[in-house]
């Protein structure tokens, strides 16, 4: 019965596919003759995927996208609306412009894109953390970081709709309707742009402007998946996008894109899926400083110290926020200058602490950024001053702890790690719960190689 609703998936998604290839050559999106786009295999953020049916040279072009294919707040049949009332539609997210333009186009039959946003009829193959049961999300991913970013999405998506989008759509019935246009909906797209959007670069010359650009759907581009050793990128020119090969792809080989250097935890976060722990050399395991904070109190041998490391929090706190991080790749740490200063006051003596607080900071010297890079690599770690070896590896020991009830750090690794290694145990797991078994145990690793490398 299952693989009869399989093939049935199959051959419906075989149906509108050969539907959105049509409208590509309507409208003048050019493919190459060296590739091909199917149905996918499971397990990857698109439903389609691309193949090679021929070798291809690095430098070619394998389809064309015009700008006039896009979709977009400034190209759907709102945009004219949508540029008249931008003032009323601004958020913290900056996507209401867009969302607003998708929920008209995605339930209007009439749509320009329907061939394309037919790809995606009921959104199900949308499985981002935000649409698991609170419970199984907390248990399964608990210590990862996503819980918590998945509360705050859906909060702030809640608000969105609600203080933004309903009146908006309320002052123009002729458009949008709320019995159809529902949060429900709204939510739906609000993932839909997470995992297939895609964002203009900023020119040189705007680097320094803090706003970003806004996303924007790419038909034909959003179904290439997404590993860390791809093979395809894509190119924004004045009149067009194009995918470029960036090495040889050999034939039968699936043609893949990148969405950036992401850790198993913002893939498994915006797009519902992840890449195997080994194979992701962007993964990385966060540091709560409230956790380095702790580890200056356990190292506290009496009430003045205690005191005293009071002291170093209550400057820290004006330099960093409370619910920061310090990232770290398999390589060492990523925010490296930071974990720097946040040891340098943590560690500091009471005279330098009183004279820290009298000058208002320390007096300026001068610090090589490439020797602090190689002091917090990995190889780097075990030669630290001793004091703050000793912080980063109990803040390491705590922060493996909060995936666990209790349990010591090795066996918080080894338990999932025996899992992960175990592919009859891996068949019988849900594919929810492989890919938050990858993200625990790709951040367990990192975690448990730091506690590792800083023993004294």
């Amino acid at each position: 019965m299952a693989t009869e609703a399989k093939r049935l998936k199959v051959e419906a998604g075989s149906e509108l596919l050969q539907d959105f290839l049509r409208w590509c050559d309507s409208v003048g999106l050019l493919l190459s003759d060296k590739v091909y786009v199917s149905v996918s295999r499971e397990e990857t953020v698109a439903d389609y995927g691309m193949v090679a049916k021929d070798n291809i040279a690095e430098g070619e072009v394998l389809f064309t996208i015009p700008r006039s294919a896009l979709l977009h707040q400034e190209t759907a049949k709102v945009s004219t609306l949508l540029k008249k009332e931008k003032s009323s539609l601004e958020s913290s997210s900056g996507w209401v412009p867009l969302l607003l333009a998708l929920l008209c186009e995605y339930t209007s039959s009439q749509s320009q894109w329907k061939p394309y946003l037919s790809l995606w009829s009921d959104f199900e193959k949308l499985d981002h953390p935000m649409f698991w049961p609170k419970e199984e999300r907390d248990s399964q991913l608990k210590g990862t970081g996503i819980p918590e970013a998945v509360d705050t999405d859906l909060f702030n998506i809640r608000q969105e709709y609600t203080d933004i989008v309903l009146p908006f759509m309320i002052r123009h019935p002729d458009v949008w309707n709320p019995d159809t246009h529902t949060l429900e909906l709204y939510t739906q797209l609000v993932a839909f742009v997470m995992a297939y959007s895609f964002q203009e670069p900023k020119e040189e010359d705007d680097e320094e402007e803090k706003t970003s650009s806004p996303p924007m759907m790419v038909p034909m581009a959003d179904m290439l998946n997404h590993v860390s050793n791809h093979n395809a990128n894509l190119e924004f020119t004045p009149d067009s996008l194009k995918m470029v090969s960036v090495r040889h792809i050999n034939k039968g080989e699936e043609v893949f894109n990148t969405y950036g250097q992401m850790a198993n935890w913002q893939l498994l976060h915006m797009y519902g899926f992840t890449e195997s722990y080994l194979s992701n050399n962007n993964d990385t395991a966060d540091i709560p400083v409230f956790c380095l904070y702790k580890a200056a109190q356990q190292d506290a041998q009496s009430d003045s110290d205690g005191e005293l490391v009071e002291g170093r929090w209550e400057v820290l706190r004006q330099m960093v926020k409370d619910n920061g991080a310090f990232v770290f790749s398999k390589h060492g740490c990523l925010t490296d200058s930071e974990l720097h200063t946040a040891l340098k006051v943590l560690c500091m003596s009471k005279e330098e602490l009183s004279e820290f607080k009298d000058n208002e900071g320390w007096e300026e010297e001068y610090e090589d950024d490439d020797e602090i890079s190689q002091a917090f690599s990995i190889e780097g770690l075990p030669k630290l001053k001793a004091s703050w070896k000793r912080l980063i590896h109990e803040a390491a020991r705590l922060t493996l702890r909060s995936y666990g009830d209790g349990e010591m750090e090795e066996t918080l690794v080894n338990g999932d790690r025996v899992l992960a290694e175990d592919k009859a145990a891996l068949e019988r797991l849900s594919s929810r719960q492989r890919r938050a078994l990858q993200v625990r145990l790709g951040q367990k690793l990192i975690l448990y190689r730091l506690v590792e490398h800083t023993k004294s």
